[in-house]
């Protein structure tokens, strides 16, 4: 009996994805046994014209990861789409937009011009030249990819199968994952690989958090020294453990909580968050100077509010593609 077929893509992503693939370490060598790896790029020499050789369908099942932020990558997703019996949605960025979705805070000519032409510190361009998609050459014609003013997670360009979250997935939640569709127990469709439950609720400090919480002040985990034995919310630390989703280690801790780090927020809300954003914010809206807030002045909050550094980037950070406010403003130069 042949193996089944499997591929992994990379869209606009850090590469991290691609790196919790290598860290299965000596189960990467299970993996590699059961099945037929056809397509990798990032890893051994495959072009693009190996998927468009291939059947449809033929590809049992593809891991895409990173954001659709090219033509590009949007052409590939919709290719692999089409190659592909089941298509994961790989890694933060291809479920909920990632850092990459941040750009959507600005557009297309505003990044251009912040990375090319406003006295950049690393790039000599006297003659603002920026990234075109065609330019003639001696040679011939050169072709780029063209830039998309919006950003976008996978499934809002194509059909989604499953999702497997992180920055970057945690290796046992990716092994099982792989050793569970391979060997057909295959979920619901539209299922996310990981438990459906909150930080929170498997955090060890749980126990610390105090009944009625309440924040004066924000603080920043890199000017400040947090305890590592209690709820680093309950510290004033902006920790995303209530909003995000569980999973990110194999004894429910949390890899960055294990670092004495606040959660970030990269494995994304459980069923019932419908905006993390969103919901991080009222969260903190109803603990924030909660035992003053009728002496509390206007300044008093605004002074308190501006503890929160970059709250939009903070509350956002991965999930801004996939949110209610979806970009700053109105796409009003191009539909990509």
């Amino acid at each position: 009996m042949p193996k089944p077929k499997v591929a992994f893509y990379w869209c606009a992503s850090c590469g991290g994805c691609e790196e919790a693939i290598i860290d299965l370490n000596e189960d990467l060598l299970t993996v590699a046994g059961a099945v037929d790896i056809i397509f990798w790029p990032c890893a051994m020499d495959f072009k693009y014209s190996d998927v468009h050789a291939l059947a449809d369908k033929e590809i049992d099942i593809c891991f895409i990861n990173g954001a659709i932020q090219t033509s590009e990558h949007l052409e590939m997703a919709e290719l692999l789409r089409r190659k592909s019996k089941i298509l994961i949605s790989f890694g933060a960025c291809s479920q909920l937009g990632g850092i990459p979705g941040l750009a959507n805070f600005w557009n297309r000519e505003a990044i251009f011009r912040s990375s090319y032409l406003d006295k950049c510190p690393s790039v000599d361009n006297p003659d603002g030249v920026v990234p075109q998609t065609s330019s003639q050459v001696p040679e011939g014609e050169l072709t780029l990819p063209a830039f998309h003013n919006t950003v976008k997670s996978t499934d809002q360009v194509v059909d989604i199968d499953y999702y497997l979250p992180g920055c970057s997935p945690a290796p046992h939640l990716t092994l099982a994952a792989v050793m569970a569709l391979l060997g057909g127990e295959v979920p619901p469709k539209g299922t996310v690989l990981a438990p459906n439950k909150a930080l929170c609720d498997t955090c060890p400090r749980a126990d610390t958090k105090p009944e009625k919480l309440m924040l004066e002040d924000v603080k920043r985990i890199s000017l400040h020294a947090a305890d590592p034995e209690k709820c680093l919310l309950a510290q004033g630390f902006i920790c995303m453990g209530p909003v995000t989703r569980t999973g990110c280690s194999a004894d429910g801790e949390g890899r960055c909580i294990a670092a004495n780090m606040p959660c970030r927020g990269c494995y994304g809300p459980p069923s019932e968050v419908k905006d993390v954003g969103a919901k991080m914010i009222s969260a903190l809206a109803s603990i924030v100077g909660l035992e003053n807030e009728e002496t509390m002045s206007e300044a008093d909050v605004q002074k308190l509010m501006n503890t929160a550094v970059d709250p939009a980037g903070l509350f956002y950070r991965f999930s801004l593609a996939k949110s209610m406010l979806r970009r700053k403003q109105p796409d009003t130069q191009t539909k990509e």
